[in-house]
């Protein structure tokens, strides 16, 4: 059985996926983009502050799954340019202290809405 997780604290989906699924004792949260769930516009700034967002994006959505940043297992950030690579860690530490999750991070062509960053999670419920 599988549950499809929304709100209203991180963006909705730009196409037929959602936000995040919670199945057999995950949660796994689609790619988020550095995208201020309130208006709807990316995130301006340094790539450490799209890192931020996109960050609070994913744990918006473990929290409405009951979930939470200390649960992530698992996390894949795609970047647009891996020239970011040592901001985007510095940021990212930021968000996982003691044991942080296993990651992979990878370059990309293109994002959508032409993003410098992504980044999906699986975090245990």
């Amino acid at each position: 059985m599988k549950k499809q997780i929304t709100t209203p604290n991180a963006p909705a989906a730009i196409g037929p996926y959602s936000a995040g699924i919670a199945a057999g004792g995950f949660v796994f949260v689609s790619g988020q983009l550095p995208v201020d769930p309130g208006t709807g516009a990316l995130c301006a700034g340094t790539i450490g502050d799209m890192t931020r967002q996109s960050l609070r994006n994913v744990i918006a959505v473990l929290e409405a799954a009951g979930s939470g940043a200390d649960r992530i297992v698992k996390t894949t950030v795609f970047l647009a340019d891996l020239g970011d690579f040592a901001a985007v860690n510095e940021a990212y530490a930021a968000f996982f202290e003691g044991e942080p999750p296993a990651r992979s991070c990878v370059q990309v062509a293109r994002l959508p809405r032409d993003a410098r960053i992504e980044i999906e999670a699986i975090a245990a419920l």
